[in-house]
C-alpha cells in the first residue's frame, strides 16, 4: 500500500476514534428513538456530513463545488492505488456525487434507508431521518460544537503532514 494511502487510512482511524469517544456524539445518540439507537452512529455520520456541507464556508474558504471537483479528480487518479473494495466505493461516490445527496433531508433519508436495506439482519433503522427531523437544530448545534474540536485534533496529530496532495485545509 502506498505511504500516502496508509497515512490517509491512519488519519481516518484517528477521526473515527476521536468521534466515537466524543461527548457531543454520545449526546447526539440520545436524540434517536430506541429502535434506531443501535445504528445512531451511522445516522450521525451522515447528518454531520450534511451539516458540514450546509456550514462549509465556516470551515473552508474554498467553495464546496471547487473542493468536490478537485477531490473527485484526485480520488479518480488514485483509484489504482486503492484496495479493490475501496475502488468500487470511491468510483460510485464520484459517479453518483454522494455528497450532493447529503445537501437535503430527503437525500439524507434516502441514503440512510439504503444503508438500512444493506444491513444483513432485520432492523428498524429505516426512517431514521424522522429522528433527525425532530432534533435537527439540536444535532446541528452538537455538530458545530464537535467539528472545530475534530479539526484541532487532526491538525495536532498531523498524520498526513508532508503529503503534498493533502489539500483539505479547514480553518478553525
Amino acid at each position: 500500500m502506498p505511504v500516502t494511502v496508509k497515512k490517509a487510512l491512519d488519519n481516518h482511524y484517528l477521526v473515527d476514534k476521536f468521534t466515537d469517544n466524543h461527548l457531543a456524539i454520545k449526546q447526539a445518540k440520545g436524540y434517536f428513538s430506541k429502535p434506531r439507537k443501535r445504528f445512531a452512529s451511522i445516522a450521525i455520520d451522515v447528518v454531520f456530513d450534511h451539516f458540514l456541507i450546509k456550514n462549509w464556508m465556516l470551515f473552508n474558504e474554498e467553495p464546496l463545488a471547487v473542493f468536490k471537483q478537485n477531490s473527485y479528480q484526485l480520488l479518480h487518479k488514485r483509484i489504482p492505488d486503492m484496495p479493490y473494495r475501496m475502488q468500487n466505493v470511491i468510483s460510485s461516490l464520484i459517479k453518483n456525487d454522494w455528497f450532493k445527496e447529503y445537501e437535503t433531508l430527503t437525500g439524507i433519508g434516502g441514503a440512510l434507508d439504503n444503508i438500512a436495506k444493506r444491513i444483513r439482519f432485520t432492523n428498524n433503522f429505516s426512517g431514521a431521518v424522522e429522528d433527525i427531523q425532530c432534533h435537527y437544530d439540536e444535532l446541528e448545534m452538537l455538530f458545530l460544537e464537535f467539528f472545530p474540536q475534530l479539526i484541532n485534533h487532526v491538525n495536532q496529530n498531523a498524520l498526513e503532514s508532508g503529503n503534498l496532495n493533502s489539500s483539505v485545509k479547514f480553518n478553525y
